[in-house]
């Protein structure tokens, strides 16, 4: 099973790279791909939205906290009817 999940990156300053990867790997293990980065401290993110997209539809999970920074970015967006 795949997990968009968050990856830590930097010593001091927590950064994280938001990837996908197989659920049994370790946080900082391989990935199958970075699709995003978020910064906590000064609030930025940048997302690949196409290839969460793209995820979700072969059948990826997204952890709590990812689906949430999805979610203020604007990715799941209810369609108006």
């Amino acid at each position: 099973m795949v997990k968009l999940r968050l990856k830590r990156c930097g010593r001091k300053q927590a950064v994280y790279r938001i990837v996908a990867i197989d659920v049994r790997s370790r946080r900082e293990g391989r990935d199958l791909r970075t699709v995003g980065f978020y910064d906590p401290i000064h609030d930025r993110v940048q997302l690949d939205v196409p290839a969460i997209l793209d995820f979700l539809d072969k059948g990826a999970q997204p952890t709590g906290t990812v689906h949430d920074i999805s979610r203020r970015a604007g990715v799941f967006t209810e369609p108006e009817p």
